[in-house]
This record gives structure tokens, sequence and C-alpha cells, in this order.
């Protein structure tokens, strides 16, 4: 078992209305008046009312080169990183030279040194901190991320390691294509970070001293009452022959978006079943969940969500109030989504965030999917509040 102890989020800029990112795309995608109308409609259906960028809507037509745009990437990229990860560190109360182990993930830029080896000097990690950099998950990757770090605590249950994920979408953008997988993508995809904090399950920031005492009376061991999120279990999926319907092309010019009209369909065919096998190895059912971390992958990605798991809309209010926020965030969603849920339980203890259950209501399933197509599922259990007891 782990333990998630904070999330840092980051967002590059300012928030641009959707309506002000559509009229600045679109004549940069098609000369087309017929054209822009459907990308017009698009960008209005798709449940995005903002989203930062990481670079001022006025350089994006000079953006051609990819690189020049991986260039921006690696600049902004690092910036945001280090935000996201001070933020976490700070919140989790663990200075820098504690992280032993960091995962770094991105599919939309690429870095050699790459962005985690940067951080090392931004942040003052130890030159001996171990790093995994990953590359190609897409927005799989944020719940996976916590999954293989969740491994590899396992296995180093004294440890600290971070999780952090980049993705500036925007950079990706691909002059004169009017496809429309890219007159739908342009109107969903936004740019963001974050960063997680992670312990094993004998670190003592797991277990905070009893009354204000300072350093750890019975070293090795746990004195005061667990805190942070208990991450219990993962699953990975990959589904055969669903490759063709979410990814990259890669160009001359970067990365073409791959995003077929039948990836919710392949979702649906499988994540209930998916889900309920991973409940039933602890004897849960849905009933039993009281939180949905859901990746904000698009509204019909969440509307798949609800109608094959059977849920309330109540459920998945944060993702889809941070898909209307921000746009998809690729990897970094799901983890600005987990951001907001241990918020909200912050500002209201003992409020269950889904509706009431048979169960106490502390456990949560997190949940993103990607290309492959893939999905991964992590089972949490969320730490009691005053109220509960």
């Amino acid at each position: 078992m782990s333990r998630l102890l904070a999330v840092g989020p980051a967002l590059p800029g300012v928030a641009h209305p959707q309506s002000e990112i559509t009229d600045t795309i679109g004549p940069l995608l098609t000369p087309s008046p017929s054209k822009r109308a459907v990308l017009r409609r698009l960008h209005e259906a798709s449940g995005v009312r903002t989203r930062h960028t990481a670079l001022a809507l006025d350089e994006y037509a000079g953006l051609t080169s990819f690189g020049v745009a991986n260039d921006h990437f690696i600049r902004v990229g690092t910036d945001l990183a280090e935000e996201a990860c001070r933020t976490a560190l700070d919140a989790a109360g663990l200075a820098p030279e504690e992280v032993d182990f960091l995962l770094f993930t991105s599919v939309t830029g690429i870095a050699a040194p790459s962005i985690d080896a940067q951080l090392v000097t931004r942040l003052g990690l130890r030159t001996d901190v171990k790093r995994l950099p990953s590359f190609g998950l897409g927005c799989v990757a944020g719940a996976a991320g916590i999954a293989r770090v969740h491994d590899y605590l396992a296995g180093h249950p004294q440890d600290v390691a971070l999780l952090v994920s980049v993705e500036l979408c925007s950079l990706t953008l691909q002059h004169g294509d009017d496809s429309m997988a890219n007159l739908v993508s342009t109107g969903l995809f936004g740019d963001g970070a974050a960063a997680v904090v992670m312990v094993g399950d004998a670190h003592r920031a797991g277990f905070p001293p009893v009354d204000g005492q300072s350093g750890d009376p019975r070293p090795g061991l746990p004195d005061g009452a667990a805190q942070g999120v208990e991450v219990l279990d993962t699953r990975s999926r990959l589904y055969p022959e669903t490759a063709d319907h979410l990814g990259w092309t890669i160009r001359d010019s970067g990365f073409g978006i791959v995003l077929s009209a039948g990836l919710p369909e392949v979702i649906a065919a499988h994540l209930a079943g998916d889900v309920k096998s991973l409940l039933a190895e602890h004897d849960l059912a849905t009933e039993d969940v009281g939180t949905w971390v859901v990746h904000a992958g698009g509204p019909r990605i969440l509307d798949v969500v609800r109608d094959s798991l059977g849920l309330d809309e109540a459920d998945l209010r944060l993702s889809r109030e941070s898909l209307a926020a921000v746009g998809n965030l690729s990897s970094s969603s799901v983890l600005h989504v987990l951001a907001a849920t241990l918020a909200a339980r912050e500002a209201y203890p003992g409020r269950r965030l889904a509706a009431p259950r048979t169960t106490d209501g502390r456990h949560g399933v997190l949940m993103a999917f990607g290309p492959g197509v893939s999905a991964e599922l992590v089972l949490l259990r969320l730490p009691a509040s005053p109220l509960e007891g």
C-alpha cells in the first residue's frame, strides 16, 4: 500500500474564453467559411468554457515548426513542472531533498535531457534521485503514473515519490489541418501540469506524530492517525485492435491528432466489467464507492462513464467543472480533478462527494483512458474527516 499526500496543479497564463480561442485558430486551420462554421459548432459543444494556453494567442500564427514548438514546450513546461512540484511538496510538508523517486510523463513534447532532469537542479533534488521519464501513454498517464508509483513504493515502503505531468496541447497545433479530428481536438484540449507526492506505508509522513510531537518516538513505526489518501489497488487494461482510435501521427510539422468518433463506444464496451472486477477483489460494488475521480476527456467520455457504471450526474460534477474551466489536459486532467476532489473534501469535512452509498463512502475510484486504447483504474480510500470519526 502507498499513501498519496498532496496534489499540486499548475496552469500557464490566464484563462481565455473558448470563443476567443476559436476565433484565433480558425483561420490557421482552414480558409473555408463553411469549415469554420463547423469548427465553431464543435467548439461550442465541447463542454469547454475557458482554457489556458502556453503562449499568447497571437503567437500561434507563427507556430509552424515542430522545433520551435518543442522549444516552447521545454521552456514553459519546465517552469510549470517546477511550480506544480513546489506546490505539492509544500502541501505535503516535505522538502525536495527527501524525494527518492521521480516519474515524469508527457505526450505533447520531448526533451533530452528530459524535464525531470532539469527539475533536479531547479528544485534542489538529490543527485541520486531515481528518475523515470515516460512518453506515449497520453491521457491515461495521470492515472497510470499513480499506479506505477504505487508499484514502486510497494518495494520501497520508506521512500518518497513524486509524479509530474506536463501537457501543453496547444503547442501541437497543426496549421492547415481541417480534418474532423483536428477540428474537434482544437476545441477540447488545454494546457496544464500537475505533481503528486506519494509515500510508502512505512514512511512517517503518512503518520504524523501525536499531539504535535516532533520526530518519531518509535523509529520505523507510525505513531499518529494515518493521513493522506490510501492507494489500495490498481488495474491496467489494453483493448486489442483499437490502436486507430486515439494517438498521434508524427509529421514533419509535429504531432497530428488521431481521434475516432468510436472511442466512447470502445470504453463503453469494457469499462463496467473492468471496474466491477477490481472492486470485487475487495468485496466492493459500484454502490460502495463514494468518490469517482474521472479524467475529463470530453462530454461523450463522461456520459459513457456515467451510463456504463450507473452513476449519478453529481458523481461527475468535478470532472465536468474541470473540463469547462481548463479543457482536457491530457495526462494532467485526472490529477486536476483529484486536486479538486481533495479540496472539496477539505472544504466540507464529512461530506461525501457523491450520492449516499451503502458503506462509509470513503472508497474512491480514479480512472483515465488513453491511446491503445488503454484504461487505468486506481482504487483509493480517502481519510476519515473529524466529523466521520
